[in-house]
Order: structure tokens, then sequence, then C-alpha cells
């Protein structure tokens, strides 16, 4: 809560009522505060002040990627000479897969390239940290409008930040391969990828015009946004660019090959109409962007043309597992984390869809996902043990996940320091409509801790922090300020003796050994039974 004035406690509710009665159109309007403007390389824009925040929304860090520039590399924005007024989100990437409630609305808009700045209203009297923040949603969904860092860019006792947000390429438009586009020669197939390091590109040559340090970049997401940091740390076109780097719920150890990635572009091509030859790029970029949003899923998953990230040989060159056990990546320090629950997130979208999950329902899904391997995993996780079979599914889906987490910062902490955490308040508000089943830490849960008020996407259903999530969400907005300042959160690193890990809860939080979270997540039977999962 903002500490009121000092001139306002020594003013009577009723000489507070007549002074304002009093104030003259004038006076009034001087109070207001006054439309910053900033310069940037492409042109001048103005933004708007909310609580001792400046916010310049909706500027384009790229040209919009219609036409002929569809599934190319991003290229710079045309310039402008007027103030543009930055105080409107840009528009949300084309998508169609909202996760339930996380994202959305679903659109076929393909010119949504901007960023958001949010910085201190107030002339910091040195340049500031930045944090360039890469919204989640699977790459196909989500938006950066959803996100509100007026906590982060406040600080606290760790000091003011400047944070920027931003839209990408989702889907089908931001992540495809195919033959003909491929050889164009040009950067392809992670088109996404290409976006976000255009941002951070846009970030290294405009920020200081806003009073952030270019030379102090952390770069941040959350599960696909996390996804994306670890590939532009294995990333040759992403070097330099960014100094620190913070991983929520994503812990990138795979990723589709390309054969793989041009098998499913030429069935998305033939399912188009194009012809099977070099022809077949022109028809795909003559395509209506609605086509292919149709091409692309339904609300409730995405199309079997959807690869994702790729291994290109260029932007993300191999394996990241591959790339972080040789140490082929940037060095840096690094936060890297999960949630306690993970597997609530998706057992949530399963419910909030299809009702809740039977047994059978249960053991076809985890046959489904894992062929020969799911009996065993079955007879470990069998349904009867738990006391519905939603959350048998959820503990399936949130181990393996944790178990990755773990695995990487044990990668990682061989040369570089790593800050490994654990989301831990399973009493955490859930902005899905009321489900049967506790979600407990889930997936996502943790964003509103971080950005105020987040609630997902449109229909996501916001509520209120008790006054010990309030509590906890002061000490992880001031570890992660504390962080982008210095790159030291405040608790110890995974290479420390006992490799510890930040268990973040309520009342208060609590460090765990690796030990002690691989056995919570029964890690020693995911590694055997899943290897490269």
């Amino acid at each position: 809560m903002m500490a009121t004035s000092k001139w306002q406690l020594t003013l009577a509710p009723a000489a507070l009522l007549a002074a304002m009665m009093a104030a003259s159109p004038i006076d009034a309007k001087a109070a207001e505060p006054a439309a910053p403007v900033v310069s940037t390389a492409s042109g001048p824009v103005q933004g708007t002040v909310r609580g001792h925040v400046a916010r310049f929304l909706g500027i384009p860090y790229a040209a919009p990627p219609l036409g002929a520039l569809r599934w190319r590399p991003p290229e710079p924005p045309a310039p402008w000479t007027q103030a543009r007024q930055a105080t409107a989100f840009g528009p949300t990437c084309a998508q169609i897969t909202e996760f339930g409630v996380y994202a959305g609305p679903a659109n076929a808009n393909e010119d949504c390239l901007t960023l958001n700045v949010f910085a201190p209203a107030a002339k910091p009297g040195k340049p500031l940290p930045v944090l360039l923040w890469i919204h989640g949603g699977g790459l196909i969904d989500g938006e950066s409008d959803d996100y509100d860092p007026a906590a982060l860019v406040r600080g606290g006792d760790a000091g003011p930040t400047i944070v920027v947000t931003m839209n990408y390429r989702l889907g089908l438009f931001g992540f495809l391969a195919h033959p003909a586009l491929d050889a164009e020669g040009h950067p392809f197939g992670n088109y996404g990828l290409l976006d976000q390091q255009a941002a951070l590109r846009w970030v290294v040559a405009n920020i200081a015009r806003f009073g952030g340090d270019p030379h102090a970049i952390t770069l941040g997401g959350q599960s696909a946004g996390s996804i994306s940091v670890a590939a532009h740390m294995i990333s040759p076109a992403a070097r330099g660019l960014f100094q620190r780097a913070i991983m929520e719920s994503g812990a990138l150890l795979t990723t589709t090959t390309l054969p793989v990635a041009e098998e499913r572009g030429e069935k998305l091509a033939a399912a188009a109409g194009c012809p099977a030859d070099t022809t077949a790029a022109a028809c795909l970029r003559a395509l209506p962007a609605s086509e292919i949003v149709k091409l692309s899923g339904t609300a409730a998953a995405a199309g079997p043309y959807v690869s994702l990230m790729l291994v290109d040989g260029t932007i993300v060159p191999t394996q990241p597992g591959a790339a972080f056990a040789a140490g082929q990546f940037q060095p840096m320090p690094v936060i890297l984390g999960s949630t306690r629950d993970e597997g609530g997130f998706l057992a949530s979208i399963n419910e909030y869809f299809n009702g809740p999950l039977t047994a059978e329902q249960y053991a076809d899904r985890i046959n489904a996902q894992y062929g020969a391997t799911a009996a065993r995993i079955l007879a470990t996780y069998p349904a009867a043990a738990y006391d519905n079979p939603t959350l048998a599914f959820m503990a399936v889906s949130t181990d393996p996940s944790a178990c990755r987490h773990v695995r990487l910062a044990s990668i990682l902490a061989e040369t570089t320091k790593v800050y490994a955490y654990e989301f831990n308040d399973r009493q955490a508000p859930w902005y899905f409509p009321p489900l049967s089943f506790s979600p407990g830490a889930a997936h996502t849960a943790d964003i509103q801790y971080l950005f105020d008020g987040w609630h997902g996407g449109p229909g996501g259903i916001a509520h209120q922090l008790s006054p010990a999530q309030r509590d906890l969400s002061h000490r992880l907005v001031t570890a992660w300020v504390r962080f982008m300042h210095d790159g030291k959160p405040g608790w110890p690193a995974f290479s420390a003796p006992g490799l510890t890990i930040f268990s973040a809860t309520t009342p208060r939080s609590l460090l765990l050994s690796a030990g002690d979270f691989k056995t919570e997540h029964n890690c020693e039977f995911w590694h055997e039974a899943v290897p490269n999962g």
C-alpha cells in the first residue's frame, strides 16, 4: 500500500475537502503528471504515468511480418517523426489454442510485433538494470498485456528497475519449417525466437533513453518464456545481448528435430492446397491468416502441423541438453525453478474442457503419451493410490517436469552460478473456474506473485492475495530485483555445498537439499524411465 504523504496527514478531512474544492482548473491540471516523451531510434514515443511508473505501450520493435515478410526474420520498423502515442498495448499475436482461460482471445492478427517499457516516473540518478520478460503459453498463445510489472519497477529496498514486455510470433506463424522456406537463404524455422532477439537488440539500442543500463539486462520468462530464455543462452545470435537469466517453470533440454519439423510443414502445405515444390513458399505466404489459424488447432489443443521450437542449426544450433552439457552456452548468473505442483495446470485444462478424469481415461492418457513406458508409470502412480484419478494425472505431470529442472540446474552449476527454487504455496489463488480438485502450487500460479493482479487471459478470474501471500510476493519481488541489480537473489547458489534449493512458501520460505527435492519428485525413477524426457 502506498504511504500517505506528509501534507495529507497535517490536514483535517474538512480542510482537505475545502482545499480540493478551491483549487482552480489550472491548479488541477498542474497536479496531473506530465505525459513523458522519449526519443527512440525509430522515433519519439509519448507514454503515461500511473502510480509513479511511466508506461510506454505498443512500441513497434519490428516491421509487421505481413505478406512477403511472413516466415522471414523480423525487419526494422518504419521510422516516424511525430510523437507516437504509446498509451495502449499492441494487438495480441495470432493464436487459437487458449489453454482454458490462460490466454486469448483467439485472433488472426499478424501485425503484433510490439513491446512495452515500464520505468520509474522520476528520473533515476544512475542507469537502472533491465528485465526483458518473455510471456509463456507453449509458444502457441499468450500476450504481453496480461503482465503488470509495477512492483518489479518500484523494486522496494533493492532499488528500482526497468521492465520491458513483448509480443512475438506464435504457433505456425512463429515456428514453421518447410524445405521451400528453409532454402531461401535466411535464418528459418524459429521466427518467434528471432522476434525475441530483435526485441533484445531494441532494448540494447534504446533502453538508455528510458533510464536503463544496456549492459545490465536480465532476460526472463515463464514456461515457454523460460524455454525461450534457455534457447537464447545457447544461441550464438544472442551472445552478448543479456547478462543474467531468469527461467521460471521451463527447463529446455530437447527440441523438435529439423526432419520432423519439415515433415509437418509439408503436411501443412498439403492441407492448405499448396504444391509440393519450390512454389510452396509463395503459396503459403499467400494464404489468409485466418486459414493458418484454422490449421493451427482448436481452443482445446494444438493441431498436428505445429512443431514449436526446432533445431535449425543457427538460432538453435543443436539439441539444448547436449549444448548445455558441453558448455556451449553463454555463462551468466541464472535463477531456475519450478512449482511444487506443475501438473495442476495441465489437469485444470483437461477438466475445463473434458470434465473430471476417470481411472480409465487416466490410463488412456498415460498410454498415449508414454507408449511402452506407460505400464511402469501406471504401476508407480496407480490411480487407486490417489483420492481421484485427476490427482494421479497431476502427479505424473508434475514430477518429470520438476526433475528436468533439477537436472538442468546440476548441468549449469558446473560452469556458472545457479540459484534454484521451488514455488511451494499450495494455497495459491487459482484463476480457473472452480474444479473438482485442488491444483496446489500449479504451473503459472507463481506469476501473480511477481506481476500485480495476473490472472491469465481475458477469461481468467482475478483473486486477491492474502496478507501472508502478499508477504511472499514481496520476498519474491525483492529477490528478483536484487538479482537484476547484482546477480544474487539472496539465497545460496545451487553450486554451494548441499546443492541448496530455495522453497518459496508461506508463512516463511525454507531451504531444501537437492536430495530431498529429488525424493519428493521421484527423480531417480523418472531419470531412469524417461532419460531424455
